[in-house]
């Protein structure tokens, strides 16, 4: 338990890491879903190439628009595509770093199961036994031209291999020596179809570096701190809502207890320290703090009307001191020297 909960922790500390933590999952069971399912080929010459390839190609389709639905930088990406222009810029470059890792992870699950279905070899078998050529695995006391078989009648044949109890061409063709060619064939598929994925990894992985590390690492950053803002901006709305709802709460109290105070003719207490109300003082003054400033709704409506539609640019500006004056001049203990205090906090520029 202590190792999976070690696991989780580590899958749960960023975006990447759980991402990553996702496709291994979904890879998994990509191929746990494929030993699971049993593949039952038709055995018709109408259907055997549209099952055999829709086994091959239609659950990848699927397993690449679920990595698309569990990745969170879905949403994400869509917002920072449609969003308004407003004060800050949009770099394609971002957008499409932030695509293509999306589209990378999300292929994972769909290369585990093409290449598991190649290995196999029963889908190849499937689509292409009627396709070949029935003389080459004849048997020999056994020719086609002396036979009365139209060639519908060869055809349909060749389409029951793959089922081998229905089957009844024995005589004719070996089931086994059209299965075991159709599976290598389907096996050397496999293998160059990893082989080409894993050189192309490698040559992306190696090559990139080489050429556009800088523009990789500024969108790297920009991705992620898209990412961070929207986690840090969705904290610090439920912060001010806990807050605005708290302090609106304290306040229909404080009335509700006003007025009963009035309609009994009641005169509020105090203690002989006359600090009996301090601390809930102390505390009403630091949840208000928190609504920086924003203490209506109309004006929360407008703040998040204007994140969406003029967001603040990335620019840090250095905030004066509390004299008001950036920069401000102390003297030492011998009195014979100024040195100069600045106070830099980062901070947007904005209306709001």
């Amino acid at each position: 338990m202590d190792k999976f909960r070690m696991m989780f922790q580590f899958l749960q500390s960023n975006q990447e890491s759980f991402m990553n933590g996702i496709c291994g999952i979904m890879a998994l069971a990509a191929a746990q879903l494929y030993s699971a399912f049993e593949f039952t080929c038709p055995c018709m010459p109408e259907y055997n190439y549209a099952y055999g390839v829709g086994v091959m190609v239609v659950p990848p389709i699927w397993f690449f628009m679920l990595g698309f639905v569990l990745n969170n930088n879905v949403s994400m990406l869509a917002e920072e595509w449609r969003r308004p222009l407003g004060k800050r810029g949009k770099d394609p470059t971002v957008l499409r770093y932030m695509f293509t890792s999306i589209s990378q992870r999300s292929l994972i699950a769909p290369i585990v199961w093409i290449s598991v279905t190649l290995m196999d070899g029963k889908t190849l078998l499937c689509a292409y036994s009627l396709d070949l050529d029935a003389r080459r695995f004849a048997n020999l006391d056994f020719s086609f031209d002396n036979s009365s078989m139209t060639p519908e009648d060869v055809t349909r044949m060749m389409a029951k291999i793959p089922c081998k109890d229905i089957y009844d061409g024995g005589h004719m063709v070996t089931r086994e020596a059209v299965t075991r060619y159709l599976r290598c064939v389907s096996q050397a598929f496999g293998w160059l179809f990893l082989l080409i994925i894993t050189s192309a990894a490698f040559l992306i992985r190696a090559i990139r570096p080489c050429f556009t590390q800088a523009a990789f690492l500024k969108t790297k950053y920009w991705s992620h701190y898209i990412d961070i803002e929207r986690k840090m901006f969705d904290e610090t709305c439920t912060e001010h809502a806990k807050s605005f709802a708290k302090v609106c709460i304290q306040q229909y109290f404080e009335s509700i207890s006003g007025e009963m105070r009035s309609l009994h003719g009641h005169k509020p207490h105090h203690d002989g320290n006359g600090g009996g109300d301090s601390d809930d003082d102390d505390k009403g003054a630091s949840d208000e703090d928190k609504l920086l400033g924003i203490r209506a709704q109309d004006d929360m409506n407008r703040v998040l009307w204007n994140w969406h539609t003029c967001k603040p640019p990335l620019s840090l500006r250095v905030r004066d001191g509390p004299d008001g004056d950036a920069d401000q001049e102390h003297a030492n203990g011998n009195g014979n020297g100024n040195y100069v205090q600045m106070k830099e906090m980062a901070e947007y520029y904005s209306s709001v």
